[in-house]
């Protein structure tokens, strides 16, 4: 009896040891800045299809979602508008891995008003209406970037009391698709957007105009240990990815 156990015992360890590893699925918290969440959601479709691992997407400003990360929230990778706030988590140690530019922004005036803006948009930026909406510069590197591109052609002061500012860039699209605003500087992304209900009219701004929107990702401290984190990060930087990412008006190298 006694050799029998020790051979069922055996066979259950050799069992064990010959028995093919199993990809565990996990999901990852990813936080990402709102300009980029309707293709987040291309994405996230995407990758779930092709990775055994799942997302679970929160979006806000850069700003609030820098915060969050600062003070202990659990998203595993952020998807930021700016270069800056994820080389500061670097430099306080908050981060894994190195990050990347997975996309570079650009600006559009937008109005739902199909014959508001002509082909360079400073007509419609000087003619009479009553608020330009754009992203608050303090939590939007969006609203940092529609501030200089104003301040460079020499409009800034001029419009100053006509400016209505969203917490991001989802909310300042909101602004004039709900006419509460009939002008507004947001990211191309949501001007040539199929959601639209009205297709309306744009201007694409020169991006000579203000400071490259480069946006950056990173996984944080938080996704140590997590495949799915390190596995979206992977996805994130395959040309594939990047084909998506290009048909949503963003740059991507």
């Amino acid at each position: 009896m006694a050799i029998k156990r020790r051979i069922t015992h055996f066979s259950c360890a050799l069992a064990l040891v010959i028995a093919p590893q199993v990809a565990v699925a996990e999901i990852a918290l990813v936080a990402v800045a709102t300009n980029f969440s309707e293709v987040m959601d291309v994405l996230k479709a995407d990758f779930e299809v092709t990775s055994e691992h799942e997302l679970t997407i929160v979006t806000g400003s850069t700003g609030k979602l820098y915060a969050q990360i600062v003070n202990g929230a659990p998203f595993d990778v952020f998807l930021a508008a700016d270069q800056a706030r994820p080389e500061r988590l670097m430099a306080d140690g908050l981060t894994l891995g190195p990050q990347v530019t997975y996309a570079t922004g650009q600006l559009a005036l937008w109005s739902v008003d199909a014959d508001r803006i002509g082909e360079t948009g400073l007509q419609a930026l000087t003619e009479p209406y009553r608020r330009l909406a754009i992203a608050n510069p303090q939590l939007a590197p969006y609203g940092v970037a529609a501030k200089e591109a104003l301040s460079a052609l020499g409009l800034l002061e001029e419009l100053q009391d006509r400016i209505v500012m969203g917490e991001n860039i989802g909310q300042t699209h909101a602004l004039v698709a709900s006419g509460n605003a009939e002008l507004g500087i947001v990211a191309l992304a949501y001007a040539i957007s199929p959601r639209n209900v009205a297709k309306g009219s744009y201007w694409v701004v020169p991006s000579e105009l203000h400071a490259p929107i480069h946006q950056d990702a990173v996984r944080t401290l938080h996704a140590n240990g997590n495949p799915a984190a390190y596995a979206f990060m992977t996805y994130l930087q395959s040309d594939h990815t990047k084909e998506i990412i290009r048909t949503y008006g963003y740059g991507a190298e």
